[in-house]
């Protein structure tokens, strides 16, 4: 965890130095134009996207200590750590890249939608940055979880036949969750979250199925 730590505060200090870039990207890819209201917003949103690509970068690290922790209380054999951590890996920068590349740019329009003649937006670089980095990780690790559900079943912890009894719970849990991480509480927007959630909960489903773990 030290070494993780500092791992984690070195990677922020480097990409701090290369997020005025990864900023322009950002603007380039969401068409937007930010301000700054006070001398220090500037700093603080490159230091948070910097820790937004430091994370971003160090998750296989990540993913690697908690499945080499979880082995020995759960008996995780070294084969299937390894394929645990492989797939935490891809389900997390594939939901990352699906957030980023179809999510947030229509969650971002939708938004602006009410920009008229006499109500613009001028959108502040800070608050720019943490919804970003926010939303974006948020749906990275959820997209990770068919890789839980499938480690419960294996650990014994639940079973597939308790995923699929409480679907309901299931669709609840995953409403609240998504309006917890979406900016707005309207259905359409909700929905760009919730709805690839409870996908991912039926794969997990059908994934342990396949596995043939009762």
């Amino acid at each position: 965890m030290l070494y993780l730590g500092i791992l984690l505060v070195a990677s922020t200090a480097a990409f701090t130095v290369v997020s005025p870039q990864a900023l322009r990207f950002l603007q380039t890819h969401l068409n937007q134009e930010l301000a700054y209201f006070t001398v220090t917003d500037p700093f603080l949103a490159h230091v948070r996207l910097g820790l937004g690509l430091a994370i971003f970068v160090t998750v296989p690290l990540f993913s690697w200590w908690f499945w080499k922790a979880m082995a020995g209380p759960f008996k995780l054999t070294r084969t299937t750590r390894i394929w645990f951590v492989l797939f935490s890996c891809l389900l997390f920068y594939g939901g990352t890249i699906f957030c980023f590349m179809v999510t947030l740019p229509l969650g971002v329009n939708f938004l602006l939608g009410y920009q008229s003649e006499q109500l613009q937006a001028v959108i502040a670089v800070g608050k720019f940055v943490t919804f970003v980095t926010v939303f974006v990780l948020a749906f990275g690790f959820i997209a990770m979880l068919p890789i839980f559900m499938v480690f419960g079943a294996k650990s014994r912890l639940l079973t597939r036949k308790s995923f699929e009894r409480n679907r309901g719970y299931a669709v609840l849990i995953i409403t609240i969750i998504a309006a917890l991480i979406t900016p707005t509480p309207d259905v359409v927007n909700l929905s760009f979250m919730a709805v690839p959630m409870y996908l991912l909960y039926e794969s997990g489903i059908i994934i342990i199925k396949l596995l043939k773990i009762e």
